[in-house]
C-alpha cells in the first residue's frame, strides 16, 4: 500500500515559529495535493514535555544550537519547541487534515530526544509506527514535511531499517541547513531509499 509519512508540519516549523525551517510554510499546498494521490495518510507531531532535554534553556551555561553529550549520545540545544497542548505543537492550520487516519507522537520522554516517527534517538522506544504501518499492509512509504535533514531523514533511516521502501518527496520538504541536507540526500540513497520530485506523483493540472 502506497503511504504518505507526514513529519512534523507544525507552527514552531514554520516561520513565525520558534524553531522555524525556511520556506517551511511554502510546501504546505503541495502536501495538501499529495494527500489525494496515497491510500493511507500520516502523520507525526514532536510532543515535547516543557523539561525536555532538547531545550537549552534546561541546561546551565548552555547556547541554543549548541552540540553536547548526554546519556552518551550527541544532542544539540534547541529553542523551546513543540511543548506538549501548546500552540507551537498544532499542525499548521494551512495543513487538511482530514485525510490523516492516525498521528503519531514522539519526544514525550523528558530525558532522550526523537527525530524519526519510528523511534527515539537512542532506539530505545518505539512510537507504534513500524506496527501500525505493518498491519495496514503498508510497504511503501513517501515522506514529506519538517525538518528535512533531521526528523524527515531520521524516519526515512528508520522505515529502511525496519524493511520498508522508503522515497523522499524532495520538493515536498525544507531543511534547516541545506549543506546537511545534502549530505542526508546521499545517505538516503547509499541505504537504499529513492528520492523523488513529487511531479511524478501528481496528475499533470
Amino acid at each position: 500500500m502506497k503511504t504518505l509519512i507526514i513529519i512534523d508540519v507544525q507552527n514552531d516549523f514554520i516561520p513565525g515559529g520558534t524553531l522555524a525551517v525556511p520556506g517551511g510554510d511554502e510546501i504546505i499546498s503541495l502536501i495538501n495535493r499529495l494527500q489525494h494521490e496515497f491510500e493511507l495518510v500520516i502523520a507525526t507531531q514532536d510532543w515535547h514535555p516543557r523539561d525536555h532535554a532538547s531545550f537549552a534553556v534546561n541546561h546551565r551555561d548552555k547556547n541554543e544550537f549548541e552540540t553536547i553529550k548526554w546519556h552518551g549520545n550527541e544532542q544539540v540545544l534547541w529553542p523551546t519547541h513543540c511543548v506538549q497542548n501548546g500552540h507551537g505543537a498544532e499542525f499548521h492550520p494551512g495543513l487538511e487534515t482530514a485525510r490523516i487516519e492516525a498521528i503519531f507522537r514522539k519526544g514525550t520522554s523528558p530525558e532522550i530526544d526523537s527525530y524519526s516517527g519510528f523511534f527515539d534517538n537512542a532506539h530505545l522506544k518505539s512510537t507504534g509506527l513500524s506496527g501500525y504501518l505493518k498491519e495496514k499492509g503498508a510497504s511503501d512509504l513517501y515522506f514529506v514535511g519538517l525538518a528535512a535533514e533531521y526528523c524527515v531523514y531520521y524516519s526515512i533511516k528508520d522505515a529502511l531499517r525496519e524493511g520498508f521502501s522508503a522515497t523522499l518527496v524532495e520538493d515536498a520538504t525544507r531543511a534547516l541547513d541545506t549543506s546537511k541536507f545534502e549530505e542526508a540526500k546521499a545517505d538516503i540513497i547509499q541505504k537504499g531509499g529513492r528520492i523523488l520530485a513529487s511531479d511524478q506523483l501528481l496528475p499533470p493540472r
